[in-house]
C-alpha cells in the first residue's frame, strides 16, 4: 500500500554545478537551485569558482526565481578566518541565496544576512544534533547520507528547520565529517577538499591469522546513490529539498540527472498537490536516462535498512550498461553477441583475465564486427560494457531545454492609446503603455490573428503567452512596429517587478556570545526588510556532548569558544592540526564488510559459516594496514577503521 503523503507547499531539486557553464544548464533543465563552490575552501577544492562567475550564475537563477547556495564548507585555520568572513561577504554581494558551511568558527564572525545551511560534513546524523543547529541559527540541515528513513522521520518529529537529502550520486563510505583516511595516508584532508579518494583503492582483506579473505578488490567503494523511487517517502518524512551530488562531474552528466529528478519531481508534485520551488515549466529536448551517464551502479544505501546491495568491490569506476559477449576475436575487431547498438564514438569496456576493468573506444562499425581504438586484452567469452554512449551525449548537450513562465497578457485602451498588462505564473503584475492612433481594422478576424501573433512572439525570453484576451469593443489595426514596441516594453517590466519581486530570505546573524546584542531584522542589498530566523538568536543551548575528540572537527580558536560556550569541557583539536594518526580511528561507517560477506550473524545466508578469526586488517598496495573494529547493536551497527 503506498503511504498517505500529505499536501506541500513546494519542494525544492538541487542540482550541483562544477562551473557557470554547469549551473546555466542545470537552471534550463528544471533545478530549483544550485550549490556551486567558492573561489576558496570549498568541500571539493579543484570545483572553485570566481565571485564574477557566481554573481552570473545568480542573475541567470533569479529570473525563474530559482537559488543559488555557495560553498564555503570547510575546516578552516585560525588565519583563514578573516579571508573566509570577507569570502562571505562577496558572495553575498554577489546575490547568492544561502552558504554552505561546516566550521563553527564562521558562527563568531561578522556574517552577511543569508541563511546558513549546515554542510553534511557537520555529522547531521541524530534528533539531537540537528535540534542543536536549528536552535543556534541554521536555517537547513543537509543530513547524513546513511541515515535510513524512520531517523529522518523522526529528525522531522522533532524540529523546525529544513531538511535537505542526497537523493542521486556518489556515497562517502563514510560518515561525513567523520573521515580522516586520506589525512592519515598522505596529508590530503577531506575536511578540507582535498580527499584524495584512498577509499576507492585497492585493498587485500585477511583475518587474525593472516588468512586472506580478499585479495586485490575496491572493498571501501561503494555504488551511487539512487531514490529516484522513493521521493514520495522521503517527502513525507519532511525532506524538502532533494540534493544531487556531483560538483566535479560535467555538464551531460548534470543535465541528464537534473532532467531525470525534475520529471519525477512533477509527477509527485501534480499527483500530492503543491509546486515546485522555482518558477516556470522545463521541456526538455530529450529523455534523460540515470544508466547513460557516469555512475557504478546504483543503491538505496541505508533508506530501509540493512538487506540491499552496497559496495562497487570490482571498480571504482563507470562500468557502464551491459552489452553482450564476445563471441570471436580476429586481428583488430571483434564479434559481439547478440549484436549491439554500438556506432563510432562509444566508449567501451570489460573486466580482463586480471580483474581489473580496462576501455577503449569504438572507432568502427562493420556488420558485427567491432572496430576498437586497442583491441588489447579483448578475448573471447569477456563480457562487454558501453560506459559512453557518444549518441546520448551529444543529443543531450546539443538539445534546446526551454524554461518558460507562463504568461496572461491583456490588451486593452487607454485615452491615449494602448496597455499590454501581464500576469504570470506566480502572480506577478506588469503592465506597458503606448500613445498612438487608434485605427480600426477593417478585417478584424485577420487584425486578431496577427495582433496575438505578434505579441505572443516572446522569442528567446523566459516568458510564453499562455492566453491573450483583447479587452476591447472592435479589433484595432496596430503596425508591427507599435506591437513590436509593447511587447518588448512590457517584458522588460515584467522582469523588472519579477526582480522586485522574487522571495528572497535573509538572515540577521548574529554571534551566539552570551551577553551581545540579540539579532534584528536586516535590510538586504536592495534594501528589502526581512524578518531573522527564529533560530538566529543569542543563545548558551548544551551541544548534545560534554567531551570533542579530534573527530569534532575543531581546527581553530573561535570555533573552540563556541563549543565551549554551548557546554562542551574538553576538545581535543582536529586531526588537520597535525595529530599523528597512526593507532586512531580514522573511519566510521555503517557499511560493514563482515555484513557484505555473510559472516553477520543477522546477515542472511548460511548460518553454518564459520567467521574469520578477528580483528581483520585492509592492506593496501603500499604495505598500509587498517584494522577493521565491528560495533554490532541490534539496530544500527558500524564499523570502525583504526590506522595501524
Amino acid at each position: 500500500m503506498t503511504a498517505h503523503v500529505p499536501p506541500i507547499s513546494a519542494l525544492e531539486l538541487l542540482a550541483p554545478a562544477k562551473d557557470l557553464e554547469c549551473g546555466q544548464a542545470a537552471v534550463d533543465c528544471g533545478a530549483d537551485a544550485v550549490y556551486i563552490g567558492a573561489p576558496r575552501f570549498g568541500a571539493r577544492e579543484t570545483a572553485g569558482n570566481s565571485i564574477a562567475d557566481i554573481e552570473k550564475l545568480a542573475a541567470y537563477a533569479h529570473r525563474v526565481w530559482a537559488r543559488v547556495y555557495a560553498t564555503v564548507n570547510t575546516l578552516l585555520r585560525d588565519d583563514e578566518l578573516a579571508e573566509a568572513e570577507r569570502l562571505c561577504r562577496q558572495l553575498h554581494g554577489a546575490g547568492v541565496d544561502g552558504l554552505i558551511i561546516q566550521d563553527v568558527g564562521l558562527l563568531e564572525c561578522d556574517l552577511p544576512p543569508l541563511p546558513l545551511i549546515a554542510s553534511t560534513q557537520m555529522h547531521n546524523c541524530s534528533v539531537e544534533r540537528v535540534a542543536f543547529l536549528e536552535k543556534v541559527g541554521f536555517s537547513r540541515v543537509i543530513l547524513a547520507r546513511e541515515l535510513d528513513i524512520d531517523q529522518i522521520r523522526a529528525i522531522r518529529a522533532a524540529t523546525r528547520v529544513e531538511l535537505e537529502a542526497f537523493i542521486h550520486g556518489a556515497l562517502c563510505v563514510s560518515m561525513s565529517g567523520q573521515c580522516s583516511l586520506s589525512y592519515a595516508f598522505g596529508g590530503r584532508s577531506g575536511n578540507r577538499g582535498q580527499c584524495a579518494q584512498p577509499c576507492r583503492r585497492l585493498y587485500s582483506l585477511h583475518d587474525a591469522g593472516g588468512g586472506t579473505l580478499v585479495h586485490d578488490k575496491h572493498v571501501l567503494s561503494l555504488r551511487d546513490l539512487n531514490l529516484s523511487e522513493h521521493l514520495r517517502e522521503l517527502v513525507g518524512a519532511g525532506v524538502t529539498c532533494f540534493k544531487i551530488e556531483g560538483r566535479l562531474k560535467n555538464k551531460a552528466y548534470v543535465m541528464n540527472i537534473v532532467g531525470y529528478y525534475r520529471q519525477k519531481l512533477d509527477a509527485l508534485l501534480a499527483d500530492v498537490g503543491g509546486k515546485r520551488a522555482s518558477s516556470g515549466k522545463t521541456t526538455l529536448g530529450f529523455a534523460p536516462d540515470p544508466d547513460k551517464t557516469f555512475n557504478r551502479g546504483y543503491t538505496t544505501y541505508f533508506l530501509h535498512g540493512r538487506g540491499v546491495a552496497v559496495a562497487s568491490p570490482n571498480s571504482p569506476k563507470h562500468v557502464g550498461e551491459p552489452l553482450g559477449r564476445v563471441a570471436s576475436v580476429r586481428r583488430d575487431s571483434f564479434v559481439l553477441q547478440p549484436a549491439a547498438s554500438l556506432q563510432s564514438g562509444d566508449g567501451i569496456s570489460f573486466f580482463g583475465r586480471d580483474q581489473e576493468l580496462h576501455g577503449t573506444v569504438v572507432n568502427q562499425i562493420d556488420g558485427t564486427a567491432v572496430f576498437p581504438e586497442k583491441l588489447g586484452s579483448i578475448e573471447r567469452g569477456l563480457r562487454v560494457f558501453r560506459n559512453h554512449d557518444h549518441a546520448f551525449v551529444s543529443q543531450v548537450l546539443r538539445s534546446k531545454n526551454q524554461r518558460r513562465i507562463a504568461v496572461n497578457l491583456r490588451l486593452s485602451g487607454t485615452a491615449a492609446g494602448f496597455r499590454l498588462e501581464a500576469t504570470d505564473g506566480d502572480g506577478v503584475t506588469a503592465s506597458q503603455e503606448i500613445a498612438c492612433a487608434r485605427v480600426w481594422a477593417d478585417k478584424p478576424v485577420q487584425a486578431r490573428v496577427v495582433l496575438e501573433r505578434q505579441l505572443a512572439k516572446l522569442g528567446a525570453s523566459e516568458f510564453c503567452a499562455s492566453h491573450i484576451d483583447v479587452n476591447l469593443s472592435q479589433m484595432p489595426h496596430l503596425p508591427l512596429a507599435t506591437l513590436n514596441a509593447l511587447r518588448r516594453g512590457l517584458v522588460e517590466e515584467l522582469r523588472r517587478q519579477r526582480a522586485r519581486l522574487r522571495p528572497v530570505r535573509t538572515i540577521a546573524h548574529a554571534p551566539s556570545r552570551v551577553g551581545s546584542r540579540p539579532a534584528q531584522p536586516a535590510a538586504d542589498r536592495r534594501g528589502r526588510v526581512w524578518e531573522p530566523f527564529q533560530g538566529s538568536h543569542v543563545n548558551d543551548t548544551p551541544f548534545p556532548e560534554r567531551e570533542l575528540s579530534f573527530l569534532g572537527n575543531v581546527l581553530n580558536q573561535k570555533a573552540a569558544v563556541f563549543y565551549r560556550r554551548h557546554g562542551v569541557g574538553h576538545i581535543e583539536p582536529a586531526a588537520e592540526s597535525g595529530l599523528d594518526m597512526h593507532g586512531r580511528k580514522v573511519m566510521t561507517t555503517r557499511f560493514c564488510i563482515k555484513y557484505e560477506m555473510g559472516f553477520c550473524p543477522r546477515a542472511p545466508g548460511d548460518a553454518s559459516r564459520v567467521c574469520p578469526v578477528e580483528p581483520w586488517v585492509l592492506v593496501d598496495d603500499e604495505g598500509r594496514r587498517l584494522r577493521l573494529d565491528f560495533r554490532c547493536g541490534e539496530r544500527n551497527c558500524v564499523m570502525e577503521i583504526v590506522y595501524e
